[in-house]
């Protein structure tokens, strides 16, 4: 597969479990090595940079979440500051601000270990980990799966909103059909290992590439969706 991801864009890696999503996001940070082609960041590509040096550049968000359960959720935000040896005053004004841009109040909860958390609350402390050192990519593998349907639509919005504030480049996975057309300002259809479409949602839904994405999506009923919901926020003051 070949694709270009826009700066500053929201990508969706979209398809059914063991389609090759995580696989392929993995290869962005090294986690995983192709045996041929090459993935680029910017105009670098990503085999000639040392893996902890380019990690540190990417911010990593994955379902489990993934928090240091014997650290506060300051310590945890801290990590990767305190890896590339920001001061501490920097670290401590920037773990304020990123709790504040997730929706989580500094005073109450800088001192809490995971433990203390809904599963919720440990994935917005996971988003603001992952961003903490202003990483130029953001990869997401299905980080939202594990909570209930209420929390999840309230992070999808949180994400959003991070999104438009920080113009950050995000690689999302999901298999989630509904999640994809809400965040995405593109999707990457992947079936068997291959992509079958890269477009815009509304460009998705208008004109499929394959039976095989005309019936992922569902067309009639989505469609009449996504066209309410564009006509909704166009209308909104």
């Amino acid at each position: 597969m070949s694709f270009e991801i826009p700066a500053g864009s929201f990508t969706v890696l979209l398809g059914p479990s063991g389609c090759g999503k995580s696989t392929l996001l993995r290869t962005v940070n090294r986690l995983v090595t192709p045996i041929g082609g090459s993935v680029t960041v910017g105009d670098r590509d990503v085999a000639a940079i040392e893996p902890t040096v380019l990690r540190r550049g990417i911010g990593y968000v994955i379902q489990a979440v993934g928090l240091f359960a014997h650290m506060t959720v300051a310590q945890n935000i801290a990590v990767v500051p305190e890896l590339l040896h920001w001061d501490r005053e920097r670290i401590a004004q920037r773990i304020d601000e990123l709790l504040e841009l997730v929706g989580l109040d500094p005073r109450r909860y800088w001192s809490r270990f995971p433990r203390e958390l809904s599963g919720g609350e440990q994935q917005r402390v996971g988003v603001a980990r992952a961003i903490a050192a202003e990483p130029q990519v953001l990869l997401m593998d299905e980080p939202f799966g594990a909570v209930d349907a209420i929390a999840r639509r309230s992070l999808q919005d949180e994400m959003l909103r991070i999104v438009r504030k920080l113009r950050t480049t995000i690689l999302f996975v999901t298999h989630d059909v509904e999640e994809a057309l809400h965040l995405a300002d593109r999707i990457a259809v992947m079936r068997d290992g291959k992509l079958l479409q890269y477009a815009t949602p509304e460009e998705m839904l208008r004109a499929p590439s394959s039976p095989y994405v005309r019936q992922l999506f569902a067309v009639n009923a989505d469609l009449r969706k996504y066209d309410a919901l564009r006509n909704a926020l166009s209308t909104d003051p």
